[in-house]
């Protein structure tokens, strides 16, 4: 992909940025704009994850306060490993080029994935896309009754469904090979009782399947996620957890399972240049969403990462968790 998008010039983005409230606008207009920048973005090139990164680069194209040619490039495939890994050994830290993370790709990283030769907690975030992760199962989550939980597998951030009810003392047994609509056929056919909900109304697509929606998966910075804010988070439901580590690291995988798409920068990069695309985003966070997700700007985007982006004792927290409860061990 190659897409080019031209910025408004001059008066106009100063304009838009003193409307905005940046308040790092001293800074921006001392800072100079990049003549030509890259987004790398995981493939294929006809996936929604690069197609995101084309509306993306529009946005922040449109957002900065001189003309900038921001150009997509495509690499690896959806999880976003390749392109992670290339972002974090050849990019200089100069503002030139920017990745779209995907939470799959935060997730590699905090389950261990040998391939995951990256550390994303270092990236100042931009912007981001979000979508709702609920989960829902049949009666209240306080039943004392056995579950039967679909998952991806052990690797995918649905896990953390089944650490969530570890930490709610409700007894729970996996069943993996199911994700999406083959997860929600199994709910329909009886062969499993609980799911994760990715995306759009979740609480009218529970209640078609004869679910409840238990909870969300916690919003940046905790609290409730106003994709649905009716639906108690995971928060709600432990205030008080006899294991924090591992409540940190369910919020860890179900940030991963929120994050659609997060816009970040190289570790090392200047204040300055942070400061200018930061301010471009906003242009991003302002524009309508895709049905079922919501932009963020900076604030916010931040936030999301230091959740996604778990710490080497939550992350290890977490693989612990997985040897013990699942038997597995990333390879």
């Amino acid at each position: 992909m190659g897409t080019t998008h031209p910025t408004r010039r001059g008066l106009a983005g100063a304009g838009l940025l003193a409307a905005l409230g940046v308040a790092a606008r001293p800074v921006l207009a001392a800072t100079p704009v990049p003549e030509a920048a890259i987004l790398l973005s995981p493939g294929p090139e006809d996936g929604p994850e690069a197609r995101m990164a084309g509306r993306a680069a529009a946005a922040l194209a449109r957002g900065l306060v001189q003309a900038s040619a921001l150009r997509v490039t495509v690499l690896g495939g959806p999880d976003g490993i390749t392109a992670a890994n290339r972002f974090a050994s050849s990019t200089a830290p100069d503002g030139r080029v920017l990745l779209l993370l995907p939470g799959l790709a935060a997730q590699a990283q905090l389950v261990g994935d040998s391939r995951a030769r990256y550390e994303p907690r270092q990236w100042p975030a931009l912007c981001a896309s979000l979508q709702a992760a609920v989960v829902a199962g049949r009666g209240a989550p306080a039943d004392g009754t056995p579950l039967r939980v679909a998952l991806p597998g052990p690797a995918a951030p649905e896990a953390a469904a089944l650490l969530a009810l570890d930490l709610l003392g409700r007894r729970a047994a996996p069943v993996f090979g199911l994700s999406g609509a083959a997860a929600e056929a199994a709910v329909s056919q009886g062969q499993v009782d609980a799911l994760v909900l990715c995306g759009g109304a979740p609480g009218p697509r529970a209640a078609a399947l004869g679910l409840t929606p238990w909870f969300a998966f916690d919003a940046a910075g905790g609290g409730r996620d106003a994709l649905a804010p009716e639906i108690p988070s995971l928060g709600d439901l432990i205030p008080d957890p006899h294991r924090p580590d591992l409540l940190e690291a369910a919020r860890a995988a179900g940030a991963a399972m929120r994050t659609r798409a997060l816009v970040v920068l190289p570790q090392l990069t200047s204040a300055d240049v942070v400061a200018l695309w930061r301010g471009a985003a906003q242009r991003w966070a302002e524009e309508p969403a895709d049905e079922g997700a919501r932009r963020v700007g900076a604030a916010e985007a931040t936030m999301l990462s230091s959740t996604l982006c778990a710490a080497p004792d939550i992350a290890l927290a977490y693989r612990e968790w997985l040897l013990r409860r699942l038997n597995w061990r990333a390879g």
